[in-house]
């Protein structure tokens, strides 16, 4: 048998998760998470005036009640199972985005008529794009989030992520295939829509500032403390700062299995919309008391409770609402029935 196919598959996966500059899970990535979060407890011991140890700022970072949880070792599971299994579905979308950009600007030139091309000087035009674009990924990361919460249908696909019960990087990867394909064809089109007023804008096509065609803004946000939001240290945004951005307490929140804290901070790296449309909770500055998942859900961190069984609980919500189930039809009386 020829497993070439099979292997040059599987290292073209692990180049583009692990050194990809634009990968969510990029080597560079991490480790800059991993200075943070050592700067981050060394400042913690040193400011309650206890000795910097190398082995307990080890401990700190690498928890074994979090290593060795049934939730993070279902987590690395899902990682191998959504980069190397179900890998295809990344990036899989029923709604073209070029498709989608060619006919907002079909649309604005029939309304508005053609618009001359810009004599901005390209860094001008290209930042302006790079910049809707990161807005509206962020906005349809928002409303793709607020729906799986909000939807009892997309609840049962989007519920596999918050049984994690212990938060790591890794928890990234705990989605189900079917809110993959849903997220990604909503952030076709959110990005769609914007690319489309942005080139119509300047009259002609304008490129965003990219990194492995991932947005460069989103980058650097992915770098400063994106994997820090699924993890254990609480590091919270005040103010106006917790207004405009989330912070990883305000996602450790978010995964809050308090119902003070449900339904708040769906957003990735801006806190914006939240703030917005009135789902924002920032977190005090001191650490609040957490805890994550469902305590009564058996099968949590199986294939059964987590690929298997949300299709067969969304199922129950396909029915036509229309259709009536015989235990919800009331017997009309016999009498009744010869009147009529």
């Amino acid at each position: 048998m020829d497993f070439s196919a099979g292997i040059t598959f599987i290292f073209s996966q692990t180049s583009k998760l692990l050194f990809s500059l634009g990968s969510h899970f990029s080597l560079t990535s991490l480790a800059a998470a991993l200075l943070i979060a050592t700067l981050f407890f060394t400042w913690q011991r040193v400011k309650r005036g206890r000795r910097v140890r190398a082995k307990t700022i080890l401990r700190a970072l690498f928890p074994k009640r979090i290593l060795r949880s049934r939730s993070n070792e279902a987590d690395i599971g899902y990682l191998i199972f959504n980069v190397f299994v179900f890998g295809v579905m990344f990036g899989w979308a029923v709604l073209s985005y070029q498709f989608i950009s060619n006919g907002i600007i079909a649309g604005l030139v029939a309304l508005f008529g053609p618009v001359s091309p810009s004599t901005l000087p390209v860094y001008v035009t290209r930042s302006v794009v790079t910049v809707m674009l990161f807005l509206a990924y962020e906005l349809g990361y928002w409303f793709n989030h607020w729906l799986s919460h909000k939807v009892p249908l997309l609840w049962e696909f989007h519920k596999v992520h918050h049984n994690a019960e212990v938060l790591t990087p890794l928890t990234n990867f705990r989605v189900h295939p079917v809110y993959t394909w849903v997220f990604t064809n909503i952030l076709a089109f959110s990005a769609a829509v914007a690319n489309g007023f942005g080139n119509y804008m300047f009259g002609e096509t304008a490129y965003q500032y990219a990194l492995s065609d991932t947005n460069i803004i989103l980058v650097l946000f992915i770098h400063a403390y994106v994997h820090l939001q699924h993890s254990h240290m609480w590091i919270s945004f005040r103010g106006v700062l917790g207004r405009l951005f989330v912070s990883p307490a305000h996602h450790q929140v978010h995964h809050s299995s308090n119902p003070k804290h449900f339904n708040k901070n769906f957003g990735s790296c801006l806190a914006l919309w939240d703030w917005m449309f009135g789902t924002l909770y920032v977190p005090q500055r001191e650490r609040e008391p957490l805890t994550f998942g469902f305590g009564d859900h058996p099968d949590a961190h199986t294939v059964k409770g987590e690929l298997v069984d949300p299709l067969r609980n969304a199922a129950g919500h396909l029915k036509p609402l229309w259709q009536k189930r015989p235990a919800d039809i009331t017997p009309v009386p016999v009498a009744e029935r010869k009147q009529a």
